[in-house]
């Protein structure tokens, strides 16, 4: 196990274990190999600079859909720590995960899950809660034997829950229309009530009749706004809030980032703080 390799080793920071053990290159990193953009920016923070991070989704990537070439499976193989999902979210990374003999975290095996709306299968999506995704970043510190170094992110973590408190408790509307089950520890945790047009797989494509019912539940719920995503095709979305008199607009689900948006300097912070303010918009919140 990692934690017990720099115990072991007793240096300033971390280190990569080889066949040269503790008297090996002083510049050596470790390689932490991420599945998506919320494990590996959780990985980045908590990790210092010793610390390596590749994601195995690039920039602007739909994580469901991933498949995986040799070279990256090899860097699953290779890694120092592999930082993952399981339950089948990323099939392809679940079966390189599978077949390497290096440690592994699966962050779900830390959290409280929930069941998806629709489908008897857990939901994977806890980094959209804010508290869930603090307990990631510990578990993560903790596979690097760094505990302590996850509190500055765990604090802003907190920070930002009371910026959600505080805005969405007085809401007029609190019935939330998002374009797949992505957002379900989201409304859990602010007490929203999460309203998807399909399931946990946003590429899932209902038939005539079935989005007829969502427009009419849609309408039901008195919803203004159906909430489209970044990296996803909001033909679905347009059609349901076209024909339910609503309005769109865009709440992102955070499974990644476009390299714009890298660009632009963009984090889990600052795209969770403008999906607060998408749904106070929505919501109708003073």
């Amino acid at each position: 196990m990692l934690p017990r390799i720099v115990l072991f080793c007793a240096t300033v920071g971390l280190v990569v274990a080889t066949a040269s053990g503790c008297g090996g290159d002083a510049h050596a990193r470790t390689t932490v190999v991420a599945a998506f953009y919320p494990l590996a920016y959780a990985a980045e923070q908590v990790g210092g600079a010793g610390i390596e991070v590749e994601s195995l989704t690039p920039p602007g990537a739909e994580p469901h859909d991933v498949e995986l070439t040799a070279r990256a499976v090899g860097r699953v193989r290779d890694a120092s720590l592999v930082v993952y999902a399981g339950g089948g979210f990323q099939p392809a990374v679940d079966r390189a995960v599978a077949s390497r003999e290096g440690e592994s975290l699966d962050v779900l095996d830390g959290v409280e899950q929930r069941r998806g709306d629709a489908e008897d299968e857990l939901d994977p999506h806890v980094w959209l809660d804010p508290l869930r995704y603090a307990t990631i970043a510990r578990t993560i510190a903790r596979a690097l034997g760094t505990p302590t170094a996850a509190d500055d992110l765990v604090a802003r973590l907190h920070a930002l829950d009371r910026e959600y408190r505080r805005a969405l408790a007085r809401c007029a509307r609190r019935e939330l229309v998002t374009s797949h089950a992505a957002f379900g520890y989201l409304a859990e945790r602010y007490g929203l009530v999460q309203v998807p047009l399909v399931g946990l797989q946003p590429e899932a494509e209902p038939a005539p009749k079935k989005i007829e019912r969502l427009v009419e539940d849609v309408r039901a719920t008195g919803a203004t706004t159906v909430f489209s995503e970044p990296l996803a095709s909001p033909a679905l979305a347009d059609t349901v809030a076209r024909e339910a008199g609503a309005k769109t607009a865009v709440l992102d689900p955070l499974e990644g980032l476009t390299q714009a948006e890298i660009d632009g300097g963009a984090d889990y912070f600052s795209v969770m703080r403008g999906n607060l303010a998408a749904l106070r918009d929505a919501l109708a919140c003073p």
